[in-house]
């Protein structure tokens, strides 16, 4: 059975307001959360990004809900022995109920510290190497390694979780969910592709979770409910690697000049027509998902979980 679970989108809200969310999906029947790690958000009119090792600390005292992150960079703006520790307290702290999701991240979040932005292979080969460091540090034995891309010198993680952490791998082409099924605990992919996930399953993946994403935007005014979408998030509807490769929010703006409101709404549900928005959802269990999180777009949140909560889920459990 599907686990619907909703996202809390860390570039759009402020701390306080993850939080009411976090507590709204709860009472609304949401099964599970995930939240985004950005160091900036996609552009200014979504004009958040709290650090989320912080949030996820504050999450563990609002909800029992167990909480993902969808996904961290574990290999350039933090060293992996470093986002080891912060997932390793994570853990601690949800008592058990935090995963781990990893990928290879985007040069808006990730060039900060003003070295290279590596091409895909190196990111990937990089990911492998970072996730090996990690899962030697939460044995809790003191590690050392001197590899391509990390050195680790003596550490150590003295505050470790009970159950193993899972640790869940992003990716959005062959490699990598051959890299999910190999190395991975599960697969994160946000499109319901069936073709990504046989690749995921043959690469070792079988019997592991495919997790994955969408956003919509609630509205009793369907008309509205674009134009909402479109201004916050019409970085969704870029080609290609452009999401990895552009560094500044001011750059995605000017991208997303070339994405017309049609074409967002073309590709997020809006409005109130319940079988959309469960068809949608409907999409990912039929491609093979075992965890599915949606994230209401704008500032209506309570009559996204209203909704939610009387008609959508539901309907999704029949």
């Amino acid at each position: 059975m599907t686990t619907y679970g909703y996202f809390l989108s860390c570039e759009e809200f402020p701390p306080a307001a993850l939080l009411e969310q976090a507590r709204m999906a709860e009472q609304a029947g949401f099964e599970a959360l995930a939240i985004s790690d950005h160091y900036h958000p996609w552009n200014d009119e979504q004009g958040n990004s709290p650090f989320v090792w912080t949030m996820i600390g504050a999450l563990s005292q609002v909800t029992s809900l167990p909480v993902t992150t969808l996904v961290t960079c574990p290999t350039v703006r933090l060293h992996p022995a470093v986002t080891a520790q912060a997932a390793a307290t994570s853990g601690v702290v949800t008592g058990g109920r935090f995963r781990l999701g990893l990928g290879t991240g985007e040069a808006l979040n990730e060039h900060i510290l003003g070295g290279p932005w590596p091409e895909a292979r190196v990111r990937i080969e990089m990911l492998e190497e970072a996730i090996g460091v990690m899962r030697r540090l939460f044995t809790g034995e003191q590690v050392s390694h001197r590899g391509t891309h990390y050195t680790v010198q003596n550490a150590r993680l003295y505050t470790l979780p009970e159950e193993q952490l899972p640790i869940y791998i992003s990716g959005f082409g062959p490699q990598a969910a051959a890299l999910a099924g190999r190395i991975g605990d599960g697969f994160v992919t946000m499109a319901p592709d069936v073709e990504l996930v046989e690749r995921f399953r043959k690469s070792g993946g079988a019997d592991k979770p495919v997790i994955g994403g969408t956003k919509v935007c609630w509205s009793t005014d369907a008309a509205r409910a674009r134009s909402t979408a479109h201004r916050l998030w019409a970085t969704e509807q870029l080609p290609g690697e452009l999401a990895q490769l552009l560094p500044t929010p001011a750059h995605f703006a000017q991208a997303s000049q070339l994405v017309t409101e049609e074409m967002v709404g073309s590709s997020v549900v809006c409005g109130d027509d319940v079988a959309e928005h469960a068809a949608a959802l409907r999409e990912y269990t039929a491609a093979g998902f075992d965890e599915v999180y949606v994230a209401q777009i704008g500032p209506d949140q309570r009559g996204f979980f209203d909704f939610y909560r009387s008609q959508v889920l539901p309907q999704l459990a029949d």
